[in-house]
């Protein structure tokens, strides 16, 4: 009997390009007139100081930081100070309305429809929990953060271990057995089931990788008890 889900983001919850066509390159126009103007906020200091570290240039002046940030966007480098700056920058475009965050109308209906059954609901993706929050937060469909019990980022762990799956169902104090994970990769699912976790791929585009997990292309054909 399932309890709680968890769900992806990226191909699952919402579409892939959204985040490659828009988040991302919003945030590489961005992301260096925000740094400017803001160097003397903790916040962004704090993560001004951390890529210094990271990057072992601890004189880098602002410009060569950005430079360095600029560089592992182009990388597609998931490092947690870029991240954390992404965040702060995609915060802005939320709050200006320059984008909302796309979600499946499928997945909308799914999530509000399991809510309210009284499954507990949560999120686990690659992206900052803060860049989760804001994604669902500025929806398409408006704010549907109160649907969500908590949210799991990388600082979990990596979402192709069993470990992180195992950390997950410890802290909701559920058996794996008894939760759903949702997601549209093959390794992650896999991971997953190796910490007992019941699983479904979405299959939302022609010639993706699929495994031996039950499969379905819209929220809609999900099923299990309870």
């Amino acid at each position: 009997m399932i309890r709680a889900i968890v769900t992806d983001i990226e191909g699952t919850t919402g579409s892939i390009s959204f985040v490659h066509q828009v988040l991302f390159p919003y945030a590489r126009q961005h992301l260096a007139g925000f740094l400017r103007e803001n160097t003397e906020r903790a916040d962004v200091s704090e993560q001004i100081a951390a890529t210094r570290t990271l990057a072992e240039a601890p004189e880098a002046s602002v410009e060569e930081v950005i430079a360095i940030l600029e560089g592992w966007i182009d990388a597609d480098r998931k490092a947690t100070p870029l991240k954390a700056l992404q965040g702060m920058v995609w915060a802005r475009g939320y709050e200006a309305e320059d984008f909302t965050g796309h979600v499946y109308p499928d997945a909308v209906k799914g999530l509000g429809d399991w809510k309210e059954r009284g499954l507990s609901l949560y999120v686990y993706s690659s992206g900052s929990i803060q860049a989760q929050k804001l994604l669902f937060g500025h929806s398409d469909a408006g704010d549907l953060t109160p649907w969500f019990a908590g949210y799991f980022d990388t600082t979990t762990g990596p979402k192709q271990e069993a470990d992180s799956y195992r950390r997950i169902a410890g802290q909701l104090g559920v058996p794996g057995a008894e939760i759903l994970f949702l997601s549209d990769v093959v390794a992650e699912l896999d991971a997953a089931a190796a910490a007992d976790f019941q699983t479904w791929q979405l299959v939302r585009e022609p010639g993706m990788v699929t495994g031996d997990h039950p499969q379905a292309s819209r929220f809609d054909e999900i099923s299990f008890s309870g």
